[in-house]
C-alpha cells in the first residue's frame, strides 16, 4: 500500500472567471487578477509544501494552465465544475479537507486575495504551536476598525515577532485543523442552507451573539446588525447555547488582503503590493 506524500498544509482553493467586487487592480480582468492572487499566494507559503484542492467553477481552461504553472501536478488535484456557485464551493471545500488525508492543517482559500511573501508560514506555526487558536484569518479586515459590531473585548498576543488578536469573525478564507473542521462541521455548512459568513463566526466564537434581549435593544436601530445575529440564532442556536467558545485570531497588520477596493486591511500600501507582485510574474 502506497503511503500519500505528508504535507504542510492540504489547501482547498476555489475560484471562478468573474469579478464579484471592485479590486484595486484588473477590475475588468479575472484571469489577470486570479495570476496576481496565485502568484502572491505561492511565494507567501515559500519553503511549505502545500497538497491543492482547486475547485474550478465554470472556469475555461486556461484556468487549470495557470495552477500547474505555479504548482508541480502531483501537488494538483482539478476539481471541474459547472457553475455550482459561492455556498455549494464551499461546501465541498468541507467535505474535500475532512475527506483528505495529507494534512492535519487545512486551509479555505478564495481566488481574491493578495498574500504578503513569505507569510502564510507563520500563520501555520501560530496555529500549531498555540493551544488556544483554533481558527486564524491572515485577513485585518477594515472592518474591525469601523463597525461597532467588532467593539469588543479581545485579547492581543506577541508571537514570532507578530502581534495577533481574537476577532469576532471573518470572512471564508481561514487556517484551522482537520479535527477542529470536523468539531464544528454543521456550523459551517450552516452556510449552504443560506446562514450569513459573519453570522456562523458569531455562533463560533460566541462574540456579540449570547444575550438575545441585550442584543435586540442594542442592535434596534441597525438593522443590518439585527439581521447578522438573528441568522446566527436562527441557524446556530444550538452552537450558541450549548457550543465549545472557539477562538479566533487575526494578524496585526495584516498578512493579505480581500481585494475589495472598499475594504483593503489598513495601514498597508496594498496598490504598491499588488504591482511590484505583478512585475515579478
Amino acid at each position: 500500500m502506497t503511503v500519500p506524500p505528508q504535507y504542510d498544509v492540504a489547501v482547498a482553493y476555489r475560484i471562478y472567471p468573474k469579478v464579484s467586487k471592485v479590486p484595486p487592480m484588473f477590475p475588468n480582468d479575472k484571469y489577470k487578477l486570479s495570476e496576481l492572487c496565485l502568484k502572491s499566494f505561492k511565494d507567501s507559503l515559500g519553503s511549505l509544501k502545500a497538497k491543492m484542492f482547486v475547485l474550478l467553477d465554470n472556469c475555461p481552461l486556461s484556468y487549470e494552465d495557470l495552477f500547474k504553472s505555479y504548482f508541480d501536478e502531483h501537488d494538483l488535484e482539478l476539481i471541474r465544475l459547472n457553475g455550482i456557485g459561492n455556498r455549494a464551493t464551499f461546501d465541498m471545500q468541507i467535505n474535500i479537507l475532512l475527506d483528505q488525508n495529507f494534512s492535519e492543517t487545512i486551509y479555505f482559500a478564495e481566488d481574491d486575495y493578495l498574500y504578503l511573501p513569505h507569510q502564510f508560514e507563520s500563520m501555520v506555526k501560530f496555529l500549531q504551536e498555540e493551544p488556544q487558536v483554533d481558527f486564524v484569518s491572515p485577513y485585518d479586515h477594515l472592518d474591525y476598525y469601523v463597525l461597532d459590531l467588532h467593539n469588543h473585548k479581545n485579547f492581543i498576543k506577541l508571537y514570532n515577532g507578530l502581534h495577533w488578536r481574537t476577532a469576532a469573525s471573518t470572512c471564508l478564507t481561514f487556517l484551522t485543523t482537520k479535527t477542529k473542521l470536523g468539531k464544528t462541521q454543521n456550523v459551517f455548512q450552516s452556510y449552504t442552507k443560506g446562514n450569513d459568513d459573519v453570522s456562523l463566526w458569531l455562533s463560533l466564537t460566541k462574540c456579540r451573539s449570547f444575550n438575545p434581549l441585550a442584543i435586540l435593544r442594542y442592535y434596534s436601530t441597525n438593522m443590518r446588525f439585527l439581521r447578522v445575529i438573528l441568522l446566527a440564532w436562527k441557524f446556530c442556536w444550538r452552537q450558541i447555547l450549548f457550543g465549545k467558545r472557539w477562538n479566533l485570531w487575526t494578524p496585526i497588520p495584516s498578512l493579505a488582503t480581500h481585494m475589495d477596493s472598499d475594504y483593503l486591511a489598513p495601514n498597508f500600501n496594498w496598490l504598491k503590493e499588488s504591482t511590484e507582485t505583478s512585475l515579478n510574474s
